[in-house]
């Protein structure tokens, strides 16, 4: 069951979602048949819910766009890019243990 606070992204509105977002945003880049992916979907529901109002959570189909993937350079999945201010500030690739996330991602947005 997926949090409702994740947003979802698409090559079409990630300007409006991603960069022009007043909060710092999370940017999952995943695929349906990534296994790693369907690892830490869970994980990142748990995190928007805890974390709303400090960050935003969201995630991109990368089968269903290729533009953003492509621009940012995403090779592997799952891949996640913190943006802030309209800018890339950090990027961790493969499953991370919540621990491991929550840390990521406080680390990025407090820097």
């Amino acid at each position: 069951m997926m949090s409702d606070k994740i947003v979802h992204v698409t090559d079409a509105n990630f300007a409006t979602e991603v960069l022009e977002s007043e909060l710092p945003v999370v940017l999952d880049f995943w695929a349906p048949w990534c296994g790693p992916c369907k690892m830490i979907a869970p994980i990142l529901d748990q995190l928007a819910e805890e974390m709303d109002g400090k960050v935003k959570i969201a995630k991109m189909n990368v089968d269903e766009n290729q533009a953003i993937p492509t621009q940012f350079g995403v090779r592997g999945i799952p891949t996640m890019i913190v943006f802030k201010d309209g800018k890339s500030v950090a990027n961790k690739v493969g499953a991370l243990a919540k621990p491991q996330l929550e840390a990521f991602i406080k680390a990025s947005i407090e820097a």
